[in-house]
């Protein structure tokens, strides 16, 4: 009897030695981890003003955690699934002790069958607990990470051209998909489970560690099981990881495009319809991202690693700050104004409107200084200068890119920045030579920003382009992709694409810069005899290089450096002898010397 005694005293002791041990260590980290935030706010305490950093941008744990209010009660289910595996995990020293006291006793035979038939229920469902715990957790985790990568791109979308000049599209794609990444972790990872696994390991250790050291290690015997799961599921796990990077690469892919083509979005004012277009692919990454959750889950329910989740929190937190900058940065140019009248003439005048990009006003950085009517409703008016004249600085004034230093510029007599940006978008349409098309399908292209435009509309818009009869002889007509940039198509068809793009819309102002550079003689005659008729219910405003598209213009204005040097019809400029004349005298010899060198 002494004997038994003094073997469940060691016993117990043995369980308080591995106890304090435990506890020796943990104290011991804890310590250090509090020593070292002791010095952190010692140092930044002592700062004088001007050595304390400057106003965080809001990259703290309560914003973040701000992200996770939505899916509160996910979170609490979470919360009860860890406990009721805990309860489940808990359960299953006791009975494997009552096993194990039949087996020294053989006494009592029915408590053998009872505790390892509760022992081997208690096990399936805590690890059927867990499974669902982990499942339900990943897919929030997915959420929030889509719902963040969401709200930053279209913050990002919202921000005046010149940030998109300033910032690389690799930096931009960069904050939305790696410190995305990283903050949904924070959300999710490191700042719930780690107090959740933390506390349930403790629990877990000290109930076992009280019970029996010996049983302890009995149940670490299950690690085995750990390393066969993982085998059979990797597999599964490798081809849906494969599926999720190919879908967050053509999420990538709307991104960068979207991206490197912002002023072509901003003309056509299609923000939403990029923001949607994203969405749904994130929404494809979101249904592929459940499946990984499922493998992810049914091969690491037995290993809740905890100490891995706090090293994150701090690089979570340092990747938000960027985010939260974007998400925190209001647009220089303001986006929206608030007139939307139901008609408008489409007169346009420079008052006495001076730019310059670096925004400062000495002559030596002055870009633009202009003061003249540059479009009057039915009819066709043309801009004329040598390169870097500042033609194309007006065109992207009259998109609201940039705002005007000084001066103002009106749009049937009112403030430009007075009318709604969706509006103004609506009403300008505008053709580059650097015509744009996304990887889309044509139909697309040509509807794009307008996608309620009807198939009767489009065919119309398509004709006045000159572009249906060659749509028509693609493979698969309106519905055949155009590639990367319209790299399936030539040069002069993604012209003719870009201008039905435009006319879809029935533009009350239509610019054209050097919008038929690339067409032929044919259809470029077809095209300027559609404009001509266009120019009946709207102004158009022609920037070309070729004098004989500009001849016929109704008013021509002649830029140099900047400043409106000549205006007037084609006879009237060339009777002056001024720019203009010098301009097609030019023209004309090097047309002539080519054709000399041709025969």
């Amino acid at each position: 009897m002494v004997i038994l005694n003094l073997s469940f005293v060691l016993q117990v002791l043995q369980g308080y030695i591995v106890t304090l041990v435990a506890w020796l260590y943990w104290s011991r980290y804890v310590s250090s981890l509090l020593i070292s935030w002791g010095q952190y706010i010692s140092s930044f305490i002592k700062r004088t003003p001007s050595q304390k950093p400057k106003e965080e941008t809001g990259a703290s744990l309560k914003r973040l955690m701000g992200y996770m209010q939505p899916f509160f009660w996910r979170f609490v289910a979470v919360l009860i699934l860890v406990f009721l595996s805990s309860y489940g995990e808990m359960a299953i020293p006791q009975y494997t002790g009552r096993m194990a006291d039949w087996i020294m006793n053989e006494e009592a035979p029915d408590a053998f069958t009872e505790a390892i038939t509760i022992m081997t229920l208690m096990t399936i469902a805590s690890a059927v607990l867990e499974f669902i715990c982990d499942l339900t957790y990943n897919i929030t985790m997915s959420r929030i990470h889509t719902s963040v990568q969401g709200v930053v791109f279209q913050a990002v979308l919202k921000q005046e051209i010149a940030f998109f000049d300033a910032t690389s599209t690799g930096e931009l794609v960069s904050r939305i998909t790696t410190d995305t990444n990283s903050v949904s972790e924070a959300l999710s990872e490191e700042l719930s489970l780690l107090m959740w696994y933390t506390a349930r390991f403790g629990f877990l250790l000290f109930y076992m560690v009280s019970q029996s050291w010996k049983m302890t290690l009995l149940t670490c015997m299950g690690l085995p099981i750990i390393w066969v799961i993982p085998k059979l599921t990797g597999r599964f796990h490798q081809t849906i990881a494969v599926q999720v990077q190919e879908s967050l690469a053509k999420a990538n892919q709307v991104a960068t495009e979207t991206f490197s083509n912002m002023k072509t979005v901003r003309s056509f004012a299609n923000e939403d319809g990029e923001t949607e277009k994203y969405r749904l692919r994130l929404e494809d990454t979101y249904a592929l991202n459940k499946k990984e959750a499922a493998a992810y889950a049914a091969s690491t329910w037995a290993n809740s690693a905890v100490m891995r989740y706090y090293p994150q929190v701090k690089k979570a937190i340092g990747a938000s700050e960027k985010i939260f900058e974007y998400l925190d940065r209001k647009p220089q140019v303001p986006p929206d104004g608030t007139l939307a009248p139901e008609n408008l003439q489409g007169h346009i005048q420079f008052k006495n409107v001076t730019f310059s990009y670096n925004g400062k006003l000495n002559e030596e950085n002055l870009v633009l200084k202009v003061c003249t009517n540059l479009s009057c409703p039915g009819q066709i008016t043309a801009l004329v200068g040598l390169n870097r004249s500042g033609k194309s600085t007006c065109v992207k004034l009259l998109e609201r890119f940039y705002q005007p230093i000084g001066g103002e510029i009106l749009l049937d007599g009112k403030p430009l920045k007075s009318y709604k940006d969706q509006y103004l978008h609506d009403k300008i349409a505008v053709v580059s030579q650097e015509c744009v098309l996304f990887a889309r399908s044509v139909r697309e292209n040509i509807k794009y920003g307008y996608e309620h435009a009807s198939d009767e509309e489009m065919h119309r818009a398509a004709n006045l382009a000159s572009a249906h009869k060659f749509i028509m002889e693609l493979p698969n007509k309106y519905d055949t992709d155009a590639g990367e940039k319209g790299g399936q198509v030539s040069g002069g068809q993604k012209q003719r694409i870009a201008i039905a793009r435009a006319l879809i819309r029935r533009p009350k102002v239509l610019i054209l810069d050097n919008a038929t550079s690339d067409l032929d003689t044919e259809n470029e005659y077809q095209v300027h005899q559609a404009l001509t008729d266009q120019a009946k219910d709207c102004s158009v405003l022609l920037i070309s290089n070729k004098m004989s598209v500009v001849e016929k213009a109704s008013h021509i204005i002649v830029i140099d450096r900047g400043m409106v040097k000549e205006e007037g019809n084609h006879e009237e400029l060339m009777n002056n002898k001024g720019l203009y004349a010098g301009l097609v005298e030019k023209q004309n010899k090097s047309c002539f010397r080519n054709e000399e060198e041709l025969n």
